[in-house]
């Protein structure tokens, strides 16, 4: 992948995909849609790589499987989920990078629903933002831009003066459409995504300096 540097401005706020961006629930999650995937005869291995970045019940309901409520499967494994925590873990420096932020200048924007993102965040000991955008609050999802116009507007900043931290591509597209600038934190992947953003491992190399017009990320090095 070619080295793209870091945006050379400042930014007014942040917003942060949750799973594979500031956390990685990848066991938990492989868990419950393996054991679902399996009662609903899906080749599991095949299935997998597909449920991260969008919504529950959009997954579901791409599958068209006969017979299946996806409305009612999407609260089933919500459930589940939230009930399964373990080995959910924050990326490597995720914590003392959200730390560093003003408050009410960052916000968390996920594809999970509001009682599993809280679980999440609190299971890997990170801090909720005052502003939390989830599953439930938009009617479209990832990749359209709704999510994060939605985190922009409740922070009360433009979304051109929005940086966005994403792991997928579902969230890439998401931000694009919403005019905002991203970083992709690729920790979590076992391939490399293909993106003309800057791409960064995770947080231990990233730090935030406050400038007179807002906040820019640099490299710690």
């Amino acid at each position: 992948m070619t080295r793209i540097p870091l945006p050379d401005r400042s930014f007014s706020a942040f917003l942060f995909d949750m799973d594979g961006t500031i956390l990685t629930s990848i066991k938990a999650a492989e868990r419950v849609w393996g054991q679902w995937a399996r009662g609903h005869g899906l080749d599991v291995e095949a299935f997998l790589p597909t449920i991260h970045g969008k919504r529950t019940e959009e997954t579901i309901r791409a599958l068209e499987l006969p017979g299946v409520d996806p409305v009612r499967e999407a609260a089933f494994i919500t459930r589940a989920e939230i009930d399964d925590v373990a080995g959910i873990e924050a990326i490597a420096g995720a914590s003392a990078f959200l730390a560093s932020l003003p408050r009410g200048r960052w916000a968390i924007v996920t594809s999970a629903p509001r009682l599993l993102a809280e679980a999440r965040i609190a299971a890997a000991g990170l801090p909720l933002p005052e502003v939390l955008v989830a599953a439930e609050d938009v009617e479209r999802g990832k990749p359209a831009p709704d999510p994060f116009l939605l985190g922009a507007r409740k922070l009360g900043v433009a979304p051109a003066d929005c940086l966005v931290f994403e792991d997928t591509l579902a969230g890439l597209q998401s931000a694009a459409s919403a005019g905002m600038a991203s970083i992709v934190v690729t920790v979590t992947h076992a391939h490399p995504l293909e993106t003309n953003v800057t791409a960064m491992l995770d947080y231990e190399a990233l730090r935030v300096v406050r400038t007179a017009t807002g906040l820019r990320v640099v490299s710690a090095q």
